[in-house]
């Protein structure tokens, strides 16, 4: 009965309107399980390939249907018959009939949406939540959500280098609060940039506020400006993913930041300045994806935050493992779409946890409903998460997902983040 009976795939639309690949899973016993491929607006160069037709006359060259024809044509066959609730076998399959690198044969996207689908079967032949099915523990806490709420990119005459501003009610009492505060914020934070810069706050490209300066601190600023209006200064603290990749120059070795190149250390000064005036729970991908060195220098130097690695790992286990000989994080980002299957997914968790480093499980800005990381962030019990601003369905699904879980699993409280701050 747990045998797998079919594999279907269609192309869909992510939350930005982009063609994705959706896959279901069906075993003997009429079990279901359905995934799907989102993608980032930033992306490393070592993730996993997202496989599209680069056919002009359909959606400007975005479409899936070759990713989706090489599940039908390629995968399915090969899957069906196999047991559901080897997920391991299930993944190492797909891996080596595709046989490269980093899964451009037959696509990242393919392989992880069926590699969901898979996971999301299994757990339906047990009768229990994906979350339960993927515990390695009791469930006891739901884990604190911080608030992309200001993007970094072009806006107007405005370019900010960093990509994303967020907020984190790490001092909120329950899920139901910290729900509240970040939507709060959110709300109030409109109107302090209107009231700074004379204009309407304008929706960036991750639906949150795109940033009225190129200056980092005034962003902060801003930001502090919003939570104190809102009486939060003590239950809110910020985080920072600067995405650096996406303003490296590898020629001449230098960063954007606030209309001027600077180095790596130049980089890390000011950042690590900015710590010391704001109290940031995590500051995420601060230098570029080959810039080991600068991550490990980091570590050093920025004592009162959490140094994170999302382009530099790609929750990939081999770069964890060169990030652990050389001291570059003390966590990475958990996407498993970036290496493109669930098994290995969790083997970096596992690597991570037992060398003491944290696992931040965040969506993709081209997310979907019913995102598998919201699974993985209540099974796996991290302390927080990343979200998206409190504005769109698919961001608005995952505060509704921890508030419903907090609500069926009465045992459970708020993560505390207090005890890893470093603040």
């Amino acid at each position: 009965m747990t045998t797998i009976a079919s594999v279907h795939a269609r192309q869909i639309l992510d939350c930005k309107a982009r063609p994705m690949v959706e896959v279901e899973v069906t075993t003997a016993g009429s079990h279901r399980g359905r995934g799907a491929a989102p993608t980032g607006q930033s992306v490393g160069m070592y993730e996993s390939f997202v496989l599209r037709d680069n056919d002009p006359g359909e959606y400007r060259g975005l479409g899936v249907r070759k990713a989706v024809d090489n599940v039908n044509s390629v995968i399915a066959p090969a899957l069906q018959g196999m047991d559901i609730s080897d997920q391991s076998a299930l993944d190492r399959a797909m891996i080596d009939l595709d046989g490269t690198p980093n899964k451009s044969k037959l696509g990242g996207n393919a392989i992880y949406s069926v590699s969901v689908a898979c996971l999301r079967a299994a757990a339906a032949a047990t009768g229990r939540p994906v979350y339960e099915h993927i515990a390695r523990r009791e469930l006891t806490t739901v884990p604190v959500p911080s608030f992309n709420v200001v993007n970094g990119g072009k806006n107007g005459t405005v370019y900010q280098a960093f990509n994303e501003f967020l907020i984190m009610p790490y001092k909120a009492e329950t899920i139901g609060e910290a729900v509240e505060i970040g939507v709060e914020v959110f709300d109030r934070l409109s109107h302090v940039i209107e009231k700074r810069t004379g204009g309407p706050a304008a929706v960036a490209r991750s639906y949150g506020y795109a940033a009225p300066s190129a200056d980092p601190r005034a962003v902060m600023e801003i930001l502090a400006e919003a939570v104190d209006a809102c009486g939060y200064r003590e239950k809110v603290a910020y985080a920072l993913d600067c995405a650096s990749s996406e303003t490296y120059d590898s020629e001449t070795k230098t960063y954007e930041l606030a209309g001027k190149r600077v180095s790596s250390s130049e980089l890390i000064e000011f950042t690590k300045n900015l710590t010391e005036e704001f109290d940031f729970v995590f500051i995420e991908d601060l230098l570029d994806e080959n810039d080991w060195a600068g991550f490990s220098a980091a570590v050093r130097e920025l004592k009162r935050t959490i140094i994170l690695g999302d382009d530099l790992i790609v929750t990939n286990p081999a770069f964890l493992e060169r990030a652990i000989r050389e001291r570059a994080v003390d966590g990475f980002i958990l996407k498993p779409n970036q290496v493109g299957t669930i098994t290995e997914a969790l083997a970096t968790y596992d690597k991570a946890a037992a060398h003491g480093l944290l696992a931040v499980p965040s969506g993709r800005s081209g997310g979907v409903v019913d995102d598998i990381v919201m699974d993985l962030s209540l099974g796996l019990q991290v302390p927080f998460q990343k979200n998206g601003a409190p504005r769109s369905g698919e961001r608005i699904e995952k505060l509704n997902f921890l508030m419903r879980a907090a609500d069926l699993l009465r045992a459970t409280r708020l993560a505390d983040v207090q005890a890893i701050a470093r603040f």
